[in-house]
């Protein structure tokens, strides 16, 4: 079955962008996920097809109309998937949320620009509002494109090894541990002997070391979660 996407966007040249390339795109090209973008503007007001107005209160910026949103929602989304709004006020996306929506039939998006949306169209469609970090981007396009990635590779037969996917960071709470290749020397510096000793119960206590040594140094916060789930 193919995992299926709706983008609704100001800016709807601005994909599938990179996610045409790399895993995403044969993803794309092979049918294991499809991409539908709709244009916001296309649902406008007037001879200009105004989307937006001045916040309400005051203030700078502009706001998404939801009389706007609601006409493309309506016109745009014929999946009856969980509508995504992609938000600084969001919570933060993780790898376990990657991980249930891989498991849905797909995702309907809407991006955001400007101050963002009328507060009532989010609450009219329960939207899920979701932040990918803490800092503030121009619109909801490059989110999305990171959400979507984060997924598509989630998504059945998209990798070929899928057991790459269950040793990389976060899939197990845990940042990834140090990874090596040829040559084996490299600025006067070998990989590790017990990598290529070829004792494979060694190179897993290694490797399990390594991640739990690496995230406590860079991400604690990681360590106190996993404690909190035992």
């Amino acid at each position: 079955m193919t995992w299926t996407v709706d983008i609704l966007t100001l800016y709807p040249e601005m994909f599938p962008g990179h996610l045409n390339q790399s895993l995403s795109g044969k993803a794309l090209k092979e049918g294991i996920w499809s991409l539908k973008v709709h244009n916001i503007r296309d649902h406008g007001i007037g001879n200009h097809n105004t989307v937006d107005g001045k916040p309400a209160g005051g203030g700078p910026g502009m706001v998404l109309r939801a009389d706007v949103i609601d006409k493309a929602i309506e016109n745009s989304f014929q999946n009856k998937h969980k509508i995504i709004y992609l938000s600084p006020k969001g919570k933060q996306l993780t790898q376990d949320k990657i991980k249930e929506l891989s498991l849905s039939k797909g995702v309907s998006i809407l991006c955001g620009h400007f101050e963002g949306v009328d507060e009532r169209i989010i609450e009219k469609y329960d939207m899920e509002e979701i932040s990918i970090g803490d800092y503030i981007l121009s619109g909801g396009e490059v989110a999305s494109m990171v959400l979507l990635d984060s997924i598509i590779r989630l998504l059945p037969n998209a990798i070929g090894n899928s057991d790459s996917t269950i040793i990389e960071s976060f899939s197990n709470g845990l940042l990834e541990y140090p990874q090596f290749t040829k040559p084996n020397e490299f600025n006067k510096k070998e990989i590790p002997s017990i990598l290529l000793s070829g004792d494979h119960r060694a190179i897993d206590e290694w490797r399990t070391k390594q991640s739990l040594d690496i995230t406590k140094k860079r991400r604690p916060d990681l360590i106190s979660k996993k404690k909190d789930k035992i």
